[in-house]
């Protein structure tokens, strides 16, 4: 069978982590190799392309407006098509991969893909089946549906309605959830996190990245103030690593500081709330594990429409300072962590961790050779962690 071509950029672990979802989804559903991920700036210049994406990160990190700045003007000027020229290199890569590779569809999870693919189309004649995988809720960019595709799959009704209020055609508009690592809809895991209860100690998760604001303090109030079972992921910040092991010198209650990790799906199914930045892999990984999330940094733009998701539907909290997540935390778990369990219920309602299948499974239907269609009837597993 022709492959499915996953198209990914790496300017926010989003893209790339629902890229990675979707071809493991494809994967198990059509057998290895039905779908190949790519990445043309990575593939064409990787150094430069490094240095982009360290770029991109320091501006996001220590100037948030100026990346506030970009990112609205980018919805309101929508430089596209009009700079399409800038994409020259790009473009005729994307061409030589259509011929070299004849694929069955194309799925997005970065929303510039769609406008060279919109200019083959009418320039070259291309015609291959393609799908915008949108990884923002709400604060969804203009970008994502300027350009015409096949289909948008969408991680929410709320994001959905955006695209439906700026004019996108409801018939193509498909709510199947964020792309997260098939794991997430596994049934048979041998862990879970247990219900809180006059037995059960909380069980709280920091992720910390590289532009995590007061992490260190935040991590020294967790530790001083509370009993808690503690786990910190610092990524590959080694010194910030020692200051919380120190911290934590003489400390009682369990804890652990992890370093760089692919344990965090994991680790998600088994505390009862997580601490971090609103990223979109790490709030939808979130939502997909049931775990409450306080939100203690958003970055402009793209990050704020997850937030909103959050707030939305009533789960979890936004502390601007070390005190503040302290206190909401306190209080979700105050009188038999009546507070959390409401957070449990509400997230329930609002998880697809199976949206990765679900997605693989329509393009396959859809597109694939006549005895894909065996896909209709396979179901993939809802999971309930406690």
């Amino acid at each position: 069978m022709k492959p499915v071509l996953i198209f990914t950029a790496s300017y926010g672990e989003g893209h790339n982590a629902a890229a990675r979802s979707l071809v493991a989804a494809f994967d198990q559903l059509g057998g290895r190799g039905t779908a190949q991920l790519m990445d043309p700036w990575a593939t064409l210049s990787p150094r430069r392309d490094r240095l982009a994406r360290s770029a991109y990160y320091t501006v996001i990190n220590r100037a948030p407006r100026l990346w506030s700045a970009f990112y609205g003007w980018l919805d309101r000027s929508r430089p596209l098509p009009g700079c399409l020229w800038m994409l020259k290199p790009e473009i005729r890569w994307l061409e030589g991969v259509l011929r070299d590779k004849s694929p069955l569809a194309i799925c997005s999870t970065y929303p510039v893909f769609a406008f060279m693919l919109e200019f083959l189309g009418r320039e070259r004649g291309w015609r291959v089946p393609s799908y915008n995988v949108v990884t923002d809720s709400i604060s969804i960019n203009s970008m994502w549906w300027l350009a015409e595709c096949d289909g948008w799959f969408l991680p929410n009704e709320d994001s959905a309605q955006v695209l439906r209020e700026a004019g996108c055609p409801a018939d193509r508009l498909h709510v199947k959830g964020f792309p997260v690592a098939p794991i997430f809809a596994q049934t048979n895991l041998p862990w879970s996190t247990q219900p809180l209860g006059p037995a059960v100690r909380p069980k709280v998760l920091f992720i910390i990245t590289s532009g995590a604001h007061r992490a260190l303090e935040t991590a020294r109030q967790l530790l001083e103030a509370t009993d808690w079972d503690l786990t910190f992921a610092v990524g590959r910040d080694v010194a910030l690593r020692r200051r919380i092991e120190n911290a934590a010198q003489g400390r009682a209650a369990p804890f652990q500081v992890l370093g760089w990790t692919d344990r965090i799906p994991e680790l998600l199914m088994t505390h009862h709330a997580v601490i971090s930045k609103a990223g979109g892999a790490t709030t939808q990984e979130a939502i997909a594990a049931h775990c409450p999330m306080i939100v203690n940094q958003i970055v402009p733009g793209q990050e704020e429409g997850n937030y909103e998701l959050l707030r939305r539907h009533g789960i979890g909290g936004r502390a601007d300072t070390p005190t503040e997540v302290l206190a909401i935390l306190r209080t979700a778990f105050a009188d038999g962590g009546r507070g959390w369990r409401d957070w449990r219920q509400r997230l329930q309602a609002l998880a697809q961790p199976a949206a990765a299948a679900a997605i693989a499974g329509y393009v396959l239907r859809r597109h694939g050779p006549a005895d894909s269609s065996a896909l209709s009837s396979v179901q993939p597993e809802i999971p309930r962690h406690g």
